[in-house]
């Protein structure tokens, strides 16, 4: 398959992108999907491989890097503003559209982690889009506010808040405010503030096994309290009669962020777990990758299907794990 790099504009901020195109010949445009990263992540991880692995299933993929971090433009550097983010996905369609390798009216969306909650809202508000797909759904709102588990001491989040307030205060007197530290500065230490989900992610992100020298390491103090007031989730309601797939590691502390989008579902839902995966393992570990691509694919070749432009098919809200 062939990846070129593209830039379109995103409310006034130029966004980096690989768009990938399929080998498979087609009678016509193809199905495209528009793939975003996790929180903190670039085009070239998870989000890229995705986005690969689902142009060699006959899809034109895009995938992005998020304004204010990679090689997007954006200042501050490191800001994690949840409104852009949900933009940069409606800008990515906006772009797909334009293009003649794309069928505009076979779109879909696929966010992995935090762009999970992003596409969810997008889809939402964007009726361009036909289906809507996510992996290891999370919503950083919640996840700053709750923790990965949902069981965080509430002093946690007052403590974060208290300290973007004092970042702001700086910033107008012309001093440095700093930025958050996403990550200590070894394993243990990531074991202790997280458990194994923190332990796994430490390895993905500062390891080896996924590093990338333009994934954040830190964040603009002030996407704390951008991000404290907004829900992703409130979108979900207005994705019905499109599809929503979401899938999920079976293992995975975050799953609960899934379950709660899902009971806001008012068209086709399932939540499909992937036996033995957490989180992370669906970032990068090709056992789990091969299965929810697999899912992936048939999703989104049903739903996007020439004959069902609107994507309105019947269906029912399902939980299910995939062994």
């Amino acid at each position: 398959m062939a990846r070129s790099e593209i830039r379109f504009d995103s409310a006034g901020i130029e966004i980096a992108a690989h768009l990938y195109l399929p080998d498979t010949p087609a009678p016509g445009p193809h199905p495209a999907l528009v793939v975003g990263h996790p929180g903190t992540g670039v085009k070239e991880q998870t989000s890229g491989t995705y986005a690969r692995l689902m142009a060699g299933r006959g899809f034109v993929t895009l995938a992005f890097d998020a304004a204010h971090q990679g090689e997007s433009g954006g200042l501050p550097r490191g800001l994690e503003d949840p409104a852009q983010r949900v933009e940069d996905f409606k800008a990515a369609v906006s772009h797909l559209v334009t293009r003649p390798e794309v069928d505009a009216e076979r779109i879909g969306l696929l966010g992995i982690c935090a762009s999970g909650g992003y596409s969810l809202a997008a889809t939402g508000g964007d009726s361009r889009v036909r289906a809507v797909a996510t992996v290891c759904t999370a919503d950083p709102s919640r996840q700053f506010r709750l923790g990965a588990d949902g069981g965080q001491d509430p002093a946690v989040f007052r403590a974060l808040l208290d300290a973007a307030a004092r970042a702001r205060t700086a910033a107008a007197r012309g001093q440095d405010p700093g930025g958050l530290t996403v990550f200590p500065e070894t394993a243990e230490q990531a074991r202790e503030l997280g458990g194994e989900h923190g332990a796994e992610g430490f390895a993905y992100y500062c390891t080896s096994r996924g590093a990338h020298e333009r994934s954040a390491k830190s964040l603009a103090w002030e996407s704390v309290d951008r991000l404290a007031g907004y829900d992703p989730f409130f979108a979900v309601p207005l994705i019905g009669p499109r599809p929503m797939l979401q899938i999920v590691g079976e293992r995975a502390v975050t799953a609960w962020m899934a379950v709660e989008a899902h009971q806001r579902a008012t068209g086709p839902a399932e939540v499909h777990r992937i036996a033995g995966a957490s989180h992370v393992d669906l970032y990068d570990q090709q056992e789990y990758i091969d299965r929810a691509v697999d899912k992936l694919a048939g999703f989104f070749t049903a739903h996007l299907d020439a004959a069902h432009p609107d994507a309105a098919h019947p269906g029912t809200a399902h939980l299910g794990t995939a062994h």
